[in-house]
């Protein structure tokens, strides 16, 4: 049977020439759990990442995946595990279509990323699985569009699409939502919401009205170390969380319920 937490960090900390920016976390992520990484800026937040997805190696402390150490892995190992990143950076090929973009994804599944010199023809048999993700992302109309041509929020749809071509087990989603106008964040919103069926999402999220909605469980970062940890209706009320956000994120916390 399956552990019940397909990720857990102990005493994760990373310090960068005495400065502390991951500070001794011990966090728990739930398997089927949308969870929510949130804090001010400075907070560590990015540095976590980093650290989960081996583009850092921590000072002390041990992360799990699925039961096993993954502290010392390499980042090509940590992903073959099926622990996959999106939104760090607009991670598409403008100048491919929407489906192109999409299959080349599913080329890495195979082993075949680098076959760019193939016959299109060896790639047709990757069409309707393309087709059916871009469904998933309501990306289906914009299939032969070149993706530079795609509307910013769209182009995070189609960032979603290319990650779950991956077939991740856990989705680490960096800022999903950041630079979007209300509609494109309702959108993205939604579309989280649906692809994490059947999967698990971390996600570093500034918009508390995202968080509030979709988050199973919330763990806030201050100075690189954990102040709040549980359900949205509690950390919004935890009187550290509203003072590490000095009134700022408290309009947003409360206006958010």
């Amino acid at each position: 049977m399956a552990a019940e937490f397909i990720l857990e960090t102990k005493g994760l900390t990373k310090e960068f020439k005495g400065f502390v920016a991951v500070n001794n976390v011990d966090l728990k992520v739930r398997r089927g759990h949308i969870h929510a990484l949130i804090g001010p800026n400075g907070a560590g937040k990015t540095t976590f990442f980093n650290l989960l997805t081996k583009f850092l190696h921590p000072t002390s402390g041990t992360i799990d995946y699925n039961g096993v150490d993954i502290t010392h892995e390499r980042p090509a190992q940590t992903a073959r595990r099926g622990i996959v990143r999106s939104f760090q950076i607009s991670a598409v090929f403008p100048h491919m279509t929407v489906l192109e973009n999409v299959r080349a994804a599913l080329q890495r599944g195979l082993g075949t990323s680098f076959h760019f010199w193939k016959p299109e023809s060896t790639l047709l048999h990757l069409h309707q699985q393309a087709l059916k993700l871009l469904t998933e992302v309501d990306l289906q109309g914009f299939a032969d569009e070149l993706t530079v041509n795609l509307p910013y929020g769209r182009k995070r749809a189609l960032e979603l699409a290319t990650t779950m071509a991956l077939e991740p087990e856990l989705m680490l989603l960096d800022e999903p939502t950041q630079g979007m106008g209300h509609e494109d964040v309702h959108r993205v919103t939604e579309l989280i919401r649906k692809v994490a069926q059947g999967r698990t999402i971390l996600m570093v999220e500034h918009n508390m009205n995202v968080v509030s909605s979709i988050a199973d469980r919330i763990t806030v970062l201050q100075r690189g170390a954990i102040i709040a940890d549980g359900p949205y209706a509690e950390v919004s009320a935890n009187p550290l969380v509203i003072e590490a956000y000095m009134g700022t994120a408290d309009a947003a916390l409360q206006g958010a319920h």
